[in-house]
């Protein structure tokens, strides 16, 4: 592999506290790559969400930011498209990507999971584990590990085949992902069972295991040979980021081990503030973005029910989905220069609370981090939070310095010039050294920089970009960039002369198209495969669609019926009862009541369910956010009665005495704010039943009992999400128990009577159906848009692209549509416009076709809501 080296300015000094060693080493120290320290910048950049063909500028790309390595998953559902399906072709041919990472000179963090998160469809879990009730995700049970093993068989090879440095860029191998979110039962024998099988696939870079909310043990399990690394996700304008990181480099260090930071926000103000406060590894989550192409995406993201993924894959990082470079990727190459420039020194430092006295009249951290740099002197880290317009003041050693906005300069401290050739200190220098040589020091700043060289001072101008500021001080030569051109600098010669590279061009744009034209299918009506009928609707992953949609029908009487109530439907749901739309549902399981007053007598049901993504994440306030929780229609019942239980509820809890008080649920008064009080009442039904809790604000805990043979307790925790719990028939004693509330409003509850609605005819539509229809020739009818689409209906449109260099966005503009499209072969994503649930992700509203996808159809169906689906014009926007 090639090293990335930076010639200009680069630190020199000999490491004498290291032997030459051929691989990857660890300990309090940092990271050794061949025996040499370095301090790892790294971007998460995922061959899986951009198309093959942009593999390698993409990573040419983070080379070029300054970055050394990239950090990628690999999904295992990604790879195993079905059971015992594998494919490691195409744009899942990842060998062919950590060989391109290689050729590029970069290093690779390699991330197999099995669970990942990534806001990816199932953290990567194949949604057919969901289908055997025993095994049992993320745990060490043996079911489960099976079938890790048989991902594992496929994967690690490939990675210990490219290990560094024999064959390959893979520098570290992560087992698992944030395990400490997760409730794992056996979290040593589950990771040790991980480390063993990576063991026996020879791999022998060090293992990693990362946490999520900081619990090491939680993570690791305190497995030996896993080593424990940190994701931090704090608020950028919090002043408390230094000690919270320095408390985790303190810790890693008493186990002789280096602080490992495998997650974390793109902003390089940040940034600063972790590599000052002792990181080794610096590894921004997304700062390279992509795209979820087809059905990949997640579902119940962020820890808001009912959240979507979307097509875009961007938390603002220093590179946007199409490639575009933000003003955060100047910061990282200037980071990156000021890393070169120090070099060991600074790849050997130790975290430590600054001796120098620091005060500023802006507002900065609550305690300032600084390093010990090997050799001598200290680099020290002063963010300016403010984002308004104005320059602060920091003094340092009581030596005022200009710091600007919504910065985070490394000044040098106290510094031994000896390695770049000169004698003396470097006492003071307020602004980022990005070169040094004999005689010589290169400064990257956008306010003036003060340096102070012995006991000789010198202010530097501020300099402006093509207008470098010059100084001497004590025989050295001082020059003072902007920030645009410290990026481009190339060389820089002793009497200050320095040298640029050329500018970057501009690329091309080109105004947004207004496309009203479109040859609509006369197929309109893709084809379904008969996936039988069933007593009760089964889960789509049980009919083989894992990703994709089915549809149910059945006829049931409705004679009598006021409601149906819908448990467990996900994740998209257009339900039709007689012929009648109801407004598109996306509840992730939440139970949900359908009045069906005007409907009477045998009516026809049908449900389209649409697959949008598994849960990537555990959230217990919804079943379809669980994870590992299937996809489809749920069960539909009929409401036979409803009878308000709301009263008579027996009281336990404070000082209530005996016989039990009875009191209305919820209605025990008492002094003691927050103490739990159960309230306990029996019911009756003669047949299945759901007990409704309306006015739940906190989680209440719910029991039940079978009161006839005293069984053992049922315990379930409702939420305000989904305040129902499930009830046999017959008669059961129920006991709520939740904390005294005054203020709370009080809890009513209600008794739903229900009864079964049966015989579905099922079909599927499985996303390689969906894709195969889309992408073959079929004839069609020019239309011109505006497209009234009834709710339900769908449309096939083909679509003419102008030839694009760059790839174009494509914006469907309309009320109350879904919208998927193809190109290339493969489905490139979906989006949804009008009345819609939360999304996270990038721009929810485009879809990408990237340069050379050929054949653009859309499928477009009309969403029940409030305005009539309309399909009004297709924008197109230049994606450079």
């Amino acid at each position: 592999m090639s090293h990335p080296t930076t010639t200009l300015g680069q630190d020199t000094t000999p490491d004498h506290t290291t032997t030459p060693d051929q691989g990857i080493a660890l300990d309090a120290r940092g990271i050794r790559i061949e025996g040499g320290p370095q301090l790892v910048l790294c971007a998460s950049l995922f061959y899986f969400r951009l198309p093959r063909e942009q593999w390698r500028a993409r990573l040419a790309q983070v080379r070029a930011s300054g970055y050394t390595c990239v950090d990628v998953y690999l999904p295992w559902n990604f790879h195993e498209t079905a059971p015992g399906r594998w494919s490691f072709e195409g744009r899942r041919d990842v060998a062919a990507f950590l060989d391109l990472a290689q050729e590029e000179g970069l290093y690779v963090i390699a991330r197999p999971g099995p669970y990942i998160c990534s806001e990816w469809d199932g953290g990567a879990l194949p949604a057919w584990l969901g289908l055997d009730p025993q095994l049992r995700v993320r745990q060490h049970e043996p079911r489960f590990l099976d079938r890790v093993t048989a991902w594992f068989d496929q994967a690690l090879p490939l990675l210990a085949e490219r290990q560094y440095p024999a064959n390959g860029p893979v520098i570290m191998v992560q087992l698992e992902n944030e395990l400490d979110f997760f409730d794992c039962e056996d979290r040593t024998g589950y990771l040790t069972a991980l480390r063993d099988q990576a063991v026996r696939h020879g791999i022998t870079v060090p293992l990693i295991a990362c946490s999520g909310q900081g619990d090491l043990e939680g993570a690791t399990g305190d497995v030996p040979g896993v080593v424990p690394a940190c994701n931090f996700y704090p608020d950028d304008d919090s002043p408390h980021i230094e000690p919270e990181v320095r408390r985790y480099a303190e810790l890693l260090a008493q186990r002789d081990l280096p602080l490992l930071i495998t997650e974390t926000n793109r902003r390089h103000r940040t940034l600063r503030r972790l590599l000052a406060s002792g990181a080794s590894l610096i590894a921004p989550y997304l700062q390279s973005s992509g795209w979820n192409f087809g059905y990949t995406p997640s579902a119940g993201n962020w820890g808001r029910p009912g959240n979507l993924m979307s097509h875009g894959y961007d938390f603002g990082g220093y590179v946007s989905s199409t490639g575009a470079e933000r003003p955060e990727y100047a910061e990282a190459q200037i980071l990156a220069r000021v890393i070169d420039t120090l070099g060991p020194r600074l790849a050997l430092a130790t975290p430590t609370v600054p001796h120098t006295p620091v005060t500023t009249d802006f507002p900065t951290s609550s305690s300032p981090s600084a390093l010990r740099l090997e050799g001598g002197g200290l680099l020290l880290a002063v963010p300016h939070l403010g984002t308004g317009a104005g320059t602060g003041t920091a003094v340092v050693n009581g030596v005022p310095v200009a710091v600007g906005p919504d910065s985070c300069p490394l000044m040098l401290v106290d510094v031994p010039l000896g390695p770049w050739g000169h004698e003396g200190t470097l006492t003071l220098a307020s602004a980022d050294l990005v070169a040094a040589g004999e005689g010589l020091l290169v400064f990257s700043s956008e306010v003036p920089v003060t340096v102070v060289v012995g006991d000789t001072g010198v202010e530097i101008p501020a300099p402006e970009a093509g207008a470098p500021q010059r100084a001497t001080a004590a025989g050295l030569t001082l020059v003072a960039l902007a920030p645009a051109d410290a990026v481009r600098l190339r060389a820089a010669d002793r009497d200050g002369t320095v040298h640029f590279d050329a500018p970057t061009p501009a690329r091309p744009t080109s105004a947004p198209v207004a496309m009203r034209r479109a040859r609509r299918r006369v197929d309109t009506t893709a084809p379904e495969r008969a996936a039988g009928r069933h007593e009760l609707p089964p889960t789509l992953e049980s009919l083989g669609v894992y990703r994709g949609r089915g549809t149910y029908r059945t006829t049931t009487d409705l004679t009598g019926v006021d409601e149906l109530l819908l448990v467990g439907a996900a994740d998209i749901v257009d339900l039709s009862v007689a012929g009648r739309a109801r407004p598109t549902i996306a509840g992730f399981g939440a139970t949900r009541r359908i009045d069906v007053r005007e409907a009477t007598g045998s009516v026809e049901v049908e449900a389209v369910v649409e697959i949008w993504g598994h849960a990537n994440f555990d959230d217990a306030r919804l079943p379809a956010l669980r994870l590992g929780a299937l996809r489809g229609l749920g069960t539909v019942w009929t409401v036979r009665e409803t009878t308000d239980v709301s009263a008579l509820w027996s009281v336990h809890g404070h000082w209530t005495g005996r016989p039990a008080p009875l009191r209305e649920l919820g209605g025990w008064s008492s002094t003691r704010v927050g103490v739990p009080v159960t309230y306990t009442r029996e019911v009756r039904s003669d047949t299945a039943a759901a007990l409704h809790l309306k006015g739940v604000v906190e989680p209440v805990r719910v029991t039940v009992a079978d009161a006839d043979q005293d069984t053992d307790h049922v315990a379930y925790t409702v939420h305000t999400e989904d305040p129902w719990v499930p009830l046999p028939a017959g008669t059961h004693r129920i006991s709520v128990t939740l904390p005294h509330h005054p203020s709370g409003g009080g809890l009513r509850a209600e008794l739903l009577a229900l009864e079964p609605v049966t015989d579905w005819t099922c079909s599927a539509q499985a996303d390689d159906l969906l894709t195969g229809f889309a992408t073959e020739a079929a004839p069609g009818q020019e239309v011109l848009l505006p497209l009234d689409l009834a709710p339900g209906e769908e449309a096939w449109l083909d679509v003419d692209l102008p030839p694009s260099h760059d790839g174009l966005l494509l914006r469907p503009d309309g009320t109350q549509i879904r919208v998927t499209g193809w190109a290339g072969g493969e489905c490139v994503g979906r989006v949804w416009v009008g009345d819609r649930p939360d999304f996270s992700g990038g721009d929810a509203n485009v879809l990408w076709i990237p340069p050379g996808w050929s054949g653009l159809t859309l499928l477009v169906r009309g969403a029940a809501g409030p305005q009539v689906p309309e399909l009004r014009v297709l924008r197109l926007e230049s994606s450079a």
